[in-house]
Parts: structure tokens; C-alpha cells; sequence
């Protein structure tokens, strides 16, 4: 994967980035969603995460600089060549130091398979993968078969792309555009596998990582941009 990014002008040149653009870029979906929530929000954080992040009180999210946003970032993860996609890479910062944020968009799709579901037969690639995910999270105990691994990677995602920007803080987000909120009990199940309660709405640490510190965050994104509908740009 390359590492050479060009400024978007409007939200469907987000579509070519995306895994499956023409099956993926649909009105009312995640890509979509997100693509007109940030192009809206042009150079600061939607409003949703900016609250979520602030709320906490915590002087390291506070009053934060957007400095880069990358739809579709990648991240080599150890045990495959497939990667894991976040939807949203923003990098910003503030007085304290620099911030990773990687975010994921949802509206009504899951958050994939279960980690019960990694874990049926196995190859020896998927072992060492989860066990990577495991240590990166700073787990000294498998998490339960009913976590999402979307969740568990996404995660991970964060925290390695704060290492290798040197940044003190990684946050992982969900920006969901349902109204009803789908798939929070899944994303509420994996922080109270890390020890975390009350992650909606506000971004919450999670104890058990340092280096760098973690936060998660459940946001309710603006509806105006789940009725998007942006021309497609393939």
C-alpha cells in the first residue's frame, strides 16, 4: 500500500478508495454517510466526535486541530495480507500532543464476525493475527467468543498508527448514522471487555493501554447525512 495521499474537492472522490466502490457507495449506507458528514465538516472534526471527545474532560482531547483526515486508511497486521480498512484516519492535535483518531462508520451494517467465529478451525495465520490483537490491546486473557473482531482490530488500528506517528493518544470511534442505533449492544458488549462503561456519547479511557493512551467513543452521527446523496465518481 502506498503512503501518497491526495486532497479530496467533494465527498465522491471518496468512492475509488473504497474496497467495492460501485456495491459500496449507495445513499443512506456507511461510505456515503461519512463522506458527507466530514467533507461538510471540512477542517475540524463533525461535530458529534468533537462533543464526544470533549465531553470526557480530559485536557488531551480537548480543543484539538484537525490535521489530517484519510478515508480508507490501511493497516498491516501480522498473519495475512489482508490488511485492516479504517474508514476514517484523522490525526490531530492540541497542547498536550498529537491524537490518532480511527473511525468507523455505520448505519446498519454489523460489525462482521464474531471473534467465535475467528476462532472455528483456525488457520495458523489467524492464530498469530488474534494473538497480535490480544497483546496490542494489552488482553492477558482472550476476550469472549461474542466480541465483533471488526471492533477488535479497528482498535488495534488506532493504537498502531499512534505508535508509528509517535502520538500520545489513539481514540477509536464509532460514528454510526443509524437512528436506531444499531449494533451499539455489540460495540457496549467489547467495552466491557476492556473494562469500560458509558462510552456513548462521550470518549472513555480504557485502563489497560499506555503507550499510547486509548480512548473509545460511541457517536451519534448528524441525520442530514444518512439522506446524502452524492454522484458517483467511477
Amino acid at each position: 500500500m502506498k503512503r501518497i495521499f491526495v486532497p479530496t474537492r467533494i465527498g465522491s472522490d471518496w468512492q475509488p478508495l473504497l474496497a467495492k466502490p460501485e456495491l459500496h457507495w449507495k445513499a443512506g449506507k456507511s461510505a456515503m454517510s461519512a463522506a458527507a458528514s466530514w467533507e461538510s465538516a471540512a477542517s475540524r472534526f463533525p461535530e458529534e466526535i468533537k462533543a464526544a471527545l470533549e465531553a470526557n474532560g480530559d485536557p488531551r482531547l480537548h480543543e484539538l486541530e484537525l490535521l489530517l483526515a484519510v478515508p480508507e486508511w490501511e493497516v498491516a497486521l501480522p498473519g495475512g495480507i489482508t490488511s485492516s480498512h479504517t474508514d476514517i484516519l484523522a490525526v490531530a492535535r492540541n497542547q498536550a500532543g498529537l491524537v490518532v483518531a480511527a473511525v468507523e462508520a455505520k448505519v446498519d451494517e454489523e460489525f462482521g464476525p464474531t471473534l467465535g467465529d475467528k476462532r472455528h478451525d483456525p488457520s495458523p495465520g489467524q492464530r498469530e493475527r488474534l494473538a497480535f490483537l490480544h497483546e496490542t490491546l494489552g488482553l492477558t486473557a482472550p476476550l469472549p467468543d461474542n466480541i465483533r473482531y471488526q471492533l477488535l482490530h479497528r482498535t488495534a488500528s488506532a493504537i498502531l498508527t499512534a505508535r508509528d506517528f509517535h502520538a500520545a493518544t489513539a481514540v477509536m470511534v464509532v460514528q454510526s448514522f443509524s437512528p436506531e442505533a444499531r449494533w451499539l449492544a455489540d460495540y457496549q458488549e467489547f467495552c466491557q471487555a476492556l473494562g469500560v462503561n458509558d462510552a456513548v456519547g462521550v470518549a472513555r479511557p480504557v485502563l489497560g493501554v499506555s503507550a499510547p493512551a486509548l480512548f473509545v467513543a460511541w457517536c451519534a452521527g448528524d441525520q442530514r447525512f444518512r439522506q446524502a446523496d452524492l454522484r458517483s465518481g467511477v
